[in-house]
């Protein structure tokens, strides 16, 4: 019985993923803008503050890793909003499934659309802001390790804020002060790397971050859909 039972809570959470990957595939304009977003703020800081190489590197990995936070937001109003709005936010609190699955499926649909794009960019940021070559796969790591915690920590404040019209103000000034540490410790496992000291230290704390928010963030998720909703 209970096997059965969590066959078809898979079977659910299987239809919730393709469903919202077709939705996004349908608005490919709001797929591309984070993207486009982050590739002309990198490629504006190099004409900003001069093309010296010790400069770039150094400013690298706190230039990267804002920019990926600030696109990771752009993408974020679109996790509940259209289906707050055409009802099938309702209807995804009445499945028979637990809510928490359905919430952990939403959020890594996000993380697949905003996420993975930026990984498989990061070579050539880091290449546009001459960062030591040592320290890409650190760099790359972080943002491996860092960016499910923008998508979790992203839909509690978007639960919180979706049934407003424009949350979006509001919605910023509820996650950025949350993600600073991890900006902080992303920033410093790179800069580590790039001097030549061990990062395991700040990875660990980001691989910690990342364990806790994807645990607690569906719990939190549901309390604030759930005020949201009714």
């Amino acid at each position: 019985m209970l096997k059965a039972n969590t066959v078809s809570q898979w079977a659910v959470v299987k239809q919730l993923i393709r469903r919202d990957l077709r939705v996004a595939s349908r608005q490919r304009s709001d797929l591309l803008n984070p993207l486009i977003f982050l590739l002309i703020v990198v490629s504006l800081f190099p004409l900003g503050v001069g093309p010296g190489p010790d400069i770039l590197g150094r400013i690298a990995p706190g230039v990267i890793w804002v920019s990926a936070l600030l696109s990771s937001m752009l993408g974020l109003e679109r996790l509940f909003r259209d289906d707050f709005r055409d009802g099938a936010l309702e209807q995804m609190l009445l499945l028979p499934v637990s809510v928490e699955v359905s919430v952990f499926a939403k959020i890594l649909v996000h993380w697949l659309l905003t996420a993975v794009p930026v990984l498989l960019i990061t070579p050539l940021l880091a290449l546009l802001l001459n960062l030591p070559l040592q320290a890409w796969s650190v760099l790359w790591l972080t943002l491996l390790l860092g960016t499910p915690v923008l998508s979790a920590a992203g839909a509690i404040g978007v639960a919180l804020t979706v049934s407003l019209n424009k949350g979006g103000a509001l919605l910023s000034l509820l996650l950025l002060p949350l993600l600073i540490p991890l900006l902080i410790f992303a920033t410093a496992a790179v800069e580590a790397a790039v001097a030549g000291i061990s990062p395991a230290g700040p990875l660990a704390l980001i691989g910690a971050f990342m364990v806790i928010s994807l645990t607690l963030a569906p719990f939190a998720v549901k309390a604030g859909l759930r005020v949201s909703v009714n």
